[in-house]
């Protein structure tokens, strides 16, 4: 198991769906920004929930080629097209994020921005991984 530990203090307000802080302790993975591309490089999902969790898997799909898991994230960021649409889907976005991930949040951040390369991506995250030392 990597040894990661969440920080949340009673002096910040409780957190929803990420961490305050994240310490770890390991060899640091720096995964690029992923969307919902397929692997011939088109953009799949009509919408932001379905994009999320196409982005989602290939940036875990990239930790695991790097020999990590879920568990190993501490930080990750959310680029979004549409924060409104994103924002009102968030209950279906976090339960994408416990299936995939599970319960513990990394240090993140959810961005709005007025595009992606793709022109057709609403979403795109990115993120960072510590693993174990070996």
């Amino acid at each position: 198991m990597t040894p990661v530990r969440r920080v949340n203090p009673d002096s910040l307000a409780r957190p929803s769906g990420f961490s305050h802080a994240v310490l770890a302790t390991g060899t640091t993975v720096h995964l690029a920004g992923q969307t919902a591309l397929d692997a011939t490089g088109t953009v799949v999902g009509t919408g932001v929930v379905e994009q999320f969790e196409k982005a989602l898997s290939n940036l875990l799909a990239a930790l695991a080629a790097a020999g990590g898991q879920p568990a190993d994230l501490v930080a990750l960021t959310v680029y979004v097209v549409d924060m409104d649409d994103y924002r009102a889907r968030a209950r279906d976005i976090g339960a994408v994020w416990r299936r995939l991930v599970g319960t513990d949040y990394p240090a993140m951040a959810g961005i709005g921005v007025s595009r992606l390369w793709d022109v057709e991506a609403l979403v795109e995250v990115q993120g960072t991984a510590v693993l174990e030392t070996r």
